[in-house]
Protein backbone atom coordinates (compact mmCIF):
# COMPACT_ATOMS: atom_id res chain seq x y z
CA UNK A 1 0.00 0.00 0.00
CA UNK A 2 1.18 3.24 -0.89
CA UNK A 3 1.81 5.43 2.67
CA UNK A 4 1.07 8.63 1.49
CA UNK A 5 -2.28 7.53 -0.39
CA UNK A 6 -5.11 9.97 -0.76
CA UNK A 7 -8.94 9.56 -2.50
CA UNK A 8 -10.27 12.06 -3.72
CA UNK A 9 -13.77 12.70 -4.86
CA UNK A 10 -14.70 14.88 -7.55
CA UNK A 11 -18.18 16.18 -7.31
CA UNK A 12 -20.83 15.33 -10.56
CA UNK A 13 -24.55 15.91 -10.49
CA UNK A 14 -28.00 15.07 -8.03
CA UNK A 15 -30.77 12.78 -9.65
CA UNK A 16 -32.18 15.84 -11.60
CA UNK A 17 -28.71 16.70 -13.24
CA UNK A 18 -27.91 19.44 -11.14
CA UNK A 19 -24.52 20.32 -9.98
CA UNK A 20 -23.63 18.67 -6.18
CA UNK A 21 -23.02 21.52 -4.00
CA UNK A 22 -19.88 19.47 -2.71
CA UNK A 23 -17.49 19.67 -5.22
CA UNK A 24 -14.04 17.92 -4.01
CA UNK A 25 -13.60 16.30 -0.79
CA UNK A 26 -9.89 14.30 0.08
CA UNK A 27 -9.54 11.53 1.99
CA UNK A 28 -6.31 10.41 3.94
CA UNK A 29 -5.42 6.94 4.99
CA UNK A 30 -6.84 5.78 8.41
CA UNK A 31 -9.69 8.10 8.60
CA UNK A 32 -13.07 6.74 8.60
CA UNK A 33 -15.65 8.99 6.54
CA UNK A 34 -19.53 8.49 6.89
CA UNK A 35 -22.31 8.73 4.58
CA UNK A 36 -25.48 9.28 5.68
CA UNK A 37 -29.07 10.27 4.41
CA UNK A 38 -32.45 9.11 4.06
CA UNK A 39 -33.12 6.04 2.64
CA UNK A 40 -33.00 6.19 -1.08
CA UNK A 41 -31.16 9.30 -1.08
CA UNK A 42 -27.78 7.99 -2.95
CA UNK A 43 -25.56 6.73 -0.13
CA UNK A 44 -24.77 3.37 -1.84
CA UNK A 45 -24.43 4.86 -5.23
CA UNK A 46 -21.61 7.25 -3.98
CA UNK A 47 -19.77 3.95 -2.28
CA UNK A 48 -20.53 2.44 -6.17
CA UNK A 49 -18.71 5.64 -7.59
CA UNK A 50 -15.72 4.91 -5.69
CA UNK A 51 -15.58 1.26 -5.86
CA UNK A 52 -15.00 1.33 -9.71
CA UNK A 53 -12.95 4.44 -9.39
CA UNK A 54 -15.37 6.44 -11.70
CA UNK A 55 -14.28 8.96 -14.16
CA UNK A 56 -17.32 10.50 -15.21
CA UNK A 57 -18.64 7.66 -16.90
CA UNK A 58 -21.51 6.82 -13.77
CA UNK A 59 -25.00 8.33 -14.24
CA UNK A 60 -23.61 11.10 -11.13
CA UNK A 61 -20.65 12.38 -13.71
CA UNK A 62 -18.40 11.90 -10.52
CA UNK A 63 -14.72 11.30 -10.60
CA UNK A 64 -12.24 9.45 -7.90
CA UNK A 65 -8.60 10.44 -7.90
CA UNK A 66 -5.93 8.44 -5.82
CA UNK A 67 -2.97 10.41 -5.13
CA UNK A 68 -4.58 13.43 -6.96
CA UNK A 69 -4.38 11.44 -10.37
CA UNK A 70 -6.69 9.58 -12.74
CA UNK A 71 -6.46 6.12 -12.04
CA UNK A 72 -5.16 3.97 -15.49
CA UNK A 73 -6.94 1.69 -16.76
CA UNK A 74 -5.78 -1.73 -15.43
CA UNK A 75 -5.87 0.05 -12.03
CA UNK A 76 -9.54 -0.07 -12.66
CA UNK A 77 -10.26 -3.40 -13.52
CA UNK A 78 -7.25 -5.81 -13.05
CA UNK A 79 -8.30 -7.50 -9.95
CA UNK A 80 -4.79 -8.00 -9.04
CA UNK A 81 -4.71 -4.11 -8.70
CA UNK A 82 -7.80 -3.47 -6.99
CA UNK A 83 -7.68 -0.84 -4.75
CA UNK A 84 -11.06 -0.65 -3.37
CA UNK A 85 -12.61 -3.47 -0.91
CA UNK A 86 -16.46 -3.81 -0.22
CA UNK A 87 -18.46 -5.24 2.71
CA UNK A 88 -21.92 -5.64 1.76
CA UNK A 89 -25.48 -6.37 4.26
CA UNK A 90 -25.47 -9.61 2.78
CA UNK A 91 -22.55 -11.62 2.17
CA UNK A 92 -22.26 -15.48 1.75
CA UNK A 93 -19.67 -17.77 0.83
CA UNK A 94 -20.37 -20.10 -2.32
CA UNK A 95 -16.88 -22.05 -1.87
CA UNK A 96 -17.16 -25.39 -0.31
CA UNK A 97 -14.03 -25.77 1.44
CA UNK A 98 -12.79 -24.97 4.83
CA UNK A 99 -11.58 -21.24 6.94
CA UNK A 100 -8.33 -22.28 6.87
CA UNK A 101 -8.27 -23.25 3.53
CA UNK A 102 -9.56 -20.05 2.03
CA UNK A 103 -7.42 -17.75 4.07
CA UNK A 104 -4.14 -19.84 3.06
CA UNK A 105 -5.16 -19.83 -0.67
CA UNK A 106 -5.74 -15.75 -0.32
CA UNK A 107 -2.46 -15.45 1.49
CA UNK A 108 -0.31 -17.21 -0.99
CA UNK A 109 -2.47 -15.55 -3.84
CA UNK A 110 -1.23 -11.81 -2.16
CA UNK A 111 2.50 -13.26 -1.85
CA UNK A 112 1.96 -13.65 1.73
CA UNK A 113 3.26 -16.06 4.60
CA UNK A 114 0.86 -18.45 6.02
CA UNK A 115 1.53 -16.59 9.57
CA UNK A 116 -0.89 -14.33 8.57
CA UNK A 117 -3.50 -16.83 9.06
CA UNK A 118 -4.13 -17.66 12.81
CA UNK A 119 -3.95 -13.87 13.21
CA UNK A 120 -6.83 -13.37 10.33
CA UNK A 121 -8.90 -15.83 12.46
CA UNK A 122 -7.91 -14.82 15.73
CA UNK A 123 -9.09 -10.83 15.25
CA UNK A 124 -12.48 -12.40 13.25
CA UNK A 125 -13.36 -14.01 16.95
CA UNK A 126 -12.93 -10.57 18.40
CA UNK A 127 -15.93 -9.49 16.15
CA UNK A 128 -18.42 -12.02 16.04
CA UNK A 129 -20.18 -13.76 19.21
CA UNK A 130 -20.39 -16.74 17.39
CA UNK A 131 -16.66 -18.19 17.76
CA UNK A 132 -15.00 -19.16 14.29
CA UNK A 133 -13.41 -22.36 13.80
CA UNK A 134 -10.20 -22.96 11.47
CA UNK A 135 -11.94 -26.51 10.11
CA UNK A 136 -15.19 -24.44 9.61
CA UNK A 137 -16.54 -25.00 6.11
CA UNK A 138 -17.59 -21.13 4.55
CA UNK A 139 -20.89 -22.51 3.52
CA UNK A 140 -22.03 -23.14 7.06
CA UNK A 141 -20.79 -19.57 8.34
CA UNK A 142 -23.56 -17.16 9.32
CA UNK A 143 -24.31 -14.27 7.99
CA UNK A 144 -22.46 -12.27 11.24
CA UNK A 145 -19.33 -14.75 11.01
CA UNK A 146 -19.05 -14.31 7.11
CA UNK A 147 -18.88 -10.42 7.62
CA UNK A 148 -16.15 -11.00 10.76
CA UNK A 149 -14.06 -13.03 8.47
CA UNK A 150 -13.99 -10.79 5.72
CA UNK A 151 -13.57 -8.40 8.10
CA UNK A 152 -10.53 -9.52 9.34
CA UNK A 153 -9.18 -11.07 6.25
CA UNK A 154 -8.83 -7.20 5.03
CA UNK A 155 -7.11 -5.84 8.01
CA UNK A 156 -4.87 -8.65 7.51
CA UNK A 157 -3.94 -10.05 3.66
CA UNK A 158 -5.51 -7.76 1.74
CA UNK A 159 -3.91 -5.21 -0.51
CA UNK A 160 -7.07 -2.90 -0.80
CA UNK A 161 -6.12 0.40 0.68
CA UNK A 162 -9.80 1.50 0.69
CA UNK A 163 -12.52 -0.15 2.14
CA UNK A 164 -16.28 0.87 1.54
CA UNK A 165 -19.06 -0.43 4.58
CA UNK A 166 -22.66 -0.38 3.62
CA UNK A 167 -24.50 -0.44 6.92
CA UNK A 168 -22.12 -2.32 9.12
CA UNK A 169 -24.87 -2.21 11.97
CA UNK A 170 -26.96 -4.80 10.40
CA UNK A 171 -24.40 -7.17 10.20
CA UNK A 172 -24.04 -8.72 13.32
CA UNK A 173 -20.76 -7.99 14.50
CA UNK A 174 -19.28 -5.76 16.73
CA UNK A 175 -18.85 -2.64 14.47
CA UNK A 176 -16.70 -0.08 16.92
CA UNK A 177 -14.24 -3.09 16.46
CA UNK A 178 -14.41 -3.41 13.06
CA UNK A 179 -13.99 0.28 12.07
CA UNK A 180 -11.17 0.53 14.35
CA UNK A 181 -9.41 -2.47 13.66
CA UNK A 182 -9.69 -1.17 9.88
CA UNK A 183 -8.96 2.02 10.03
CA UNK A 184 -5.72 1.10 12.50
CA UNK A 185 -4.58 -0.71 9.79
CA UNK A 186 -4.26 2.98 7.90
CA UNK A 187 -7.24 2.04 5.46
CA UNK A 188 -8.98 4.72 4.34
CA UNK A 189 -12.99 3.56 5.46
CA UNK A 190 -16.03 4.89 3.79
CA UNK A 191 -19.58 3.55 5.87
CA UNK A 192 -22.86 4.08 4.67
CA UNK A 193 -24.76 4.17 8.11
CA UNK A 194 -28.00 5.43 9.68
CA UNK A 195 -26.44 4.50 13.32
CA UNK A 196 -25.30 7.55 15.20
CA UNK A 197 -22.39 5.98 16.80
CA UNK A 198 -20.23 5.08 13.82
CA UNK A 199 -21.57 8.14 12.51
CA UNK A 200 -20.25 9.88 15.14
CA UNK A 201 -17.26 7.98 15.25
CA UNK A 202 -16.08 9.16 11.99
CA UNK A 203 -14.18 12.33 11.59
CA UNK A 204 -16.14 13.25 8.98
CA UNK A 205 -19.46 12.71 7.26
CA UNK A 206 -20.78 13.30 3.94
CA UNK A 207 -24.93 14.15 3.59
CA UNK A 208 -26.37 12.95 0.59
CA UNK A 209 -29.83 14.38 -0.43
CA UNK A 210 -31.29 13.63 -3.86
CA UNK A 211 -28.34 11.80 -5.19
CA UNK A 212 -25.89 14.99 -4.66
CA UNK A 213 -23.27 15.61 -1.40
CA UNK A 214 -24.71 18.59 -0.02
CA UNK A 215 -22.83 19.09 2.91
CA UNK A 216 -19.18 17.56 4.72
CA UNK A 217 -19.69 17.76 8.44
CA UNK A 218 -16.42 17.70 10.43
CA UNK A 219 -17.22 16.11 13.68
CA UNK A 220 -17.07 17.89 17.05
CA UNK A 221 -15.53 17.65 20.43
CA UNK A 222 -19.23 17.83 21.83
CA UNK A 223 -20.57 15.32 18.69
CA UNK A 224 -17.29 12.89 20.12
CA UNK A 225 -18.52 13.51 23.88
CA UNK A 226 -21.98 12.53 22.78
CA UNK A 227 -20.52 9.07 20.94
CA UNK A 228 -18.88 8.29 24.21
CA UNK A 229 -22.53 8.47 26.21
CA UNK A 230 -23.94 6.66 23.18
CA UNK A 231 -21.85 3.79 23.44
CA UNK A 232 -21.88 3.07 26.31
CA UNK A 233 -25.47 2.41 25.97
CA UNK A 234 -24.51 0.54 22.53
CA UNK A 235 -22.46 -1.73 24.10
CA UNK A 236 -24.72 -2.47 27.01
CA UNK A 237 -27.08 -3.30 24.72
CA UNK A 238 -24.98 -5.73 23.27
CA UNK A 239 -24.36 -7.47 25.86
CA UNK A 240 -27.88 -7.50 26.49
CA UNK A 241 -28.21 -9.34 22.94
CA UNK A 242 -25.68 -11.90 23.61
CA UNK A 243 -27.26 -12.83 26.94
CA UNK A 244 -30.39 -13.72 25.37
CA UNK A 245 -28.72 -15.54 22.04
CA UNK A 246 -27.05 -17.55 24.85
CA UNK A 247 -30.48 -18.32 26.20
CA UNK A 248 -29.89 -16.86 29.67
CA UNK A 249 -32.34 -14.97 31.99
CA UNK A 250 -32.17 -11.46 32.20
CA UNK A 251 -32.28 -10.76 35.28
CA UNK A 252 -31.25 -7.04 35.97
CA UNK A 253 -31.70 -3.58 33.98
CA UNK A 254 -29.23 -1.73 36.16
Amino acid sequence: MNEELTLTILGGVDKDGVPEPVKFMEVSKGEIIGIVGPTGSGKSTLIDDIEQLAQGDTPTGRSILINGKRPDALTRVDPRRKLVAQLSQKMHFLADMTVVDFLHMHARSRGKGPELVNRVIELANTLTGEPISPDHYLTVLSGGQSRSLMTADIAVISDSPVVLIDEIENAGIKKQEALRLLSGEGKIVVVVTHDPVLALMASRRIVIRNGAMVDIITTSREEQDVCGRITQVDNWLLSLRETIRRGEVVEELA
